[in-house]
């Protein structure tokens, strides 16, 4: 594997990892959303990406590892599978198309996701295994082209009868299996090149470190100031990325 030099574009990477870190480590989502359009305004979208997935994937498996027992597995499943089988397809987009156009869609699919976050909107219609797999297939499209799988799981979860602890650990489930599901992917796609894996590895002990500083900071203010905060993060981080800037 090729390690970064530490230099400028590497330093803003890592600043942006750090500050990621900590606002998933106080509110527990968003740092997918403020990483990767920067790191693919910094490296290209198909370094981006797959970094994401390495980056995100083995400092959450101390906190998911608890989780897995509580999980509802057969809610979990029919989302993974659908995410498997669209994963690929999101990945052939992530590497055949044009790095500015992909940027434009990373950034534009992150603001869009976060805006229907914001609002609080629940997916309140039928659920059962087509809709649970046409979930997993959304999220599996949007993990193979801007490493960003968890709004849709969000907002299916979220208007479910299920309590908190469960959603919580169907999530943390789910976006486990979906980090190495990624993994796999963009290893077979191609993508996970010596540069890709040198520059996660690289950042894993900055968004780790970053993560534990952020549990220690959750309860010192409410759960909606922690989401305000990490929503206005996200947003800034897909503005200041777009390819006109």
């Amino acid at each position: 594997m090729d390690f970064p030099a530490f230099d400028g574009p590497f330093l803003a990477l890592v600043a942006t990892v750090v500050v990621a870190g900590v606002a998933r480590g106080m509110s527990g989502f968003g740092s997918g959303m403020i990483i990767a359009p920067v790191a693919a305004a910094i490296y290209g979208p198909q370094v981006a990406v797959p970094m994401v997935a390495i980056l995100e994937t083995f400092p959450t498996i101390p906190i998911t590892i608890p989780a897995l027992p509580l999980a509802r597995w057969r809610e979990v499943l029919p989302v993974t599978v659908g995410m498997a089988v669209f994963l690929p397809a999101g990945a052939y987009v992530l590497s055949q198309s044009d790095a500015d156009l992909l940027r434009w869609i990373i950034c534009i699919a992150i603001l869009a996701c976060a805006a229907v976050l914001w609002t609080g909107w629940r997916y309140r219609g039928p659920r059962g295994l087509p809709i649970s797999f046409g979930v997993g297939g959304v999220a599996g499209l949007l993990s193979g082209i801007a490493s960003i799988p968890g709004p849709p799981a969000i907002l299916y979860w979220m208007a479910s009868n299920l309590s908190t602890t469960v959603i919580r650990a169907n999530l943390l489930s789910l976006f486990l299996l979906g980090d190495f599901l990624a993994i796999v992917t963009f290893w077979a796609a191609g993508l996970l090149k010596p540069d890709v894996v040198g520059v996660g590895i690289a950042t894993i002990p900055f968004f780790f470190g970053a993560l534990l500083v952020g549990a220690r900071l959750h309860g010192l203010a409410s759960e909606q100031t922690y989401r305000r905060v990490t929503f206005a993060l996200i947003v800034l981080s897909a503005l200041l990325a777009l390819p006109v800037l």
